[in-house]
């Protein structure tokens, strides 16, 4: 592996990776060599992972953690300095939901709160618990997974698209605050994306078919797809990189 893309002795934290593109990213991210703390709502579905990566050799940490909930976060923030002694290299801010499909008009306030409050307000918050912790060591990677959503009009899940848009601009600032200590803070812009999380757009043959038609490459994506964009940025490949939104939808944005 060339040393550009080598992250032995570095510490990663990937929220929402027990499946699809979370758990992807968590398992690209051990494969370069990171150790690894993953997380989701589920104890059952942490532990299960868990067996799989030390199986494998990787170095893990498993621990349940409702982003929602600040407590949990930071939480999960402790348990994985703890685990390894030291702090954290790169931050992954993968959890996200969206309970939500229609018209914009028609969302009912507690669905868009939380829609804002898990994609937005707990991104920042989980920025606030690591990257100055990043800044003191030396620096890191912070990367949020966002969405084409935040970038093109959507009829369906347009307030999902307005959470990604917030996510994108709040990588930029806060780039623009970090980027003089070392810290860099980028987001990846998936299309869509072969996961139980976009299950409802892409089991729907017709939608399915029209998005396959609209893009460039003729297929869907996959979660490895979006991993290695995230190992790009968490290495030193990607060194001078930072504020930036990778999209990666197979081209249906350049239509």
């Amino acid at each position: 592996m060339s040393s550009l893309f080598d992250l032995s002795g570095k510490v990663a934290l990937v929220t929402g990776s027990t499946r699809g593109i979370g758990r992807a990213i968590a398992e690209e991210l051990a494969r370069a060599g990171a150790r690894v703390a993953i997380s989701s709502r589920k104890a059952d579905a942490c532990e299960a992972v868990r067996v799989e990566f030390e199986r494998a050799g990787y170095p893990v940490l498993a621990r349940p953690c409702n982003v929602s909930r600040k407590e949990d976060l930071q939480a999960l923030v402790d348990a994985t300095r703890d685990a390894w002694g030291g702090g954290i290299d790169i931050v992954v801010a993968n959890a996200a939901t969206n309970p939500y499909y229609g018209p914009l008009t028609d969302i009912a306030d507690d669905a868009f709160d939380k829609i804002i409050g898990n994609n937005v307000k707990s991104v920042l918050w989980l920025a606030a618990m690591t990257l100055p912790a990043m800044a003191s060591s030396g620096g890191g990677s912070f990367t949020l997974v966002g969405s084409i959503g935040g970038l093109l009009a959507n009829n369906v899940i347009g307030a999902y698209g307005i959470s990604k848009a917030a996510g994108h601009h709040l990588v930029r600032n806060l780039a623009a605050e970090w980027g003089p200590q070392r810290v860099r803070v980028n987001a990846i812009a998936p299309g869509l994306i072969k996961t139980d999380f976009a299950r409802a757009l892409w089991e729907d043959e017709a939608r399915r078919a029209e998005r396959i038609a609209a893009t460039p490459l003729k297929r869907l994506g996959e979660p490895r797809d979006i991993a290695g964009i995230a190992v790009f940025l968490a290495s030193d490949a990607a060194a001078f990189i930072t504020g930036q939104c990778i999209v990666a939808d197979g081209g249906v944005s350049i239509l």
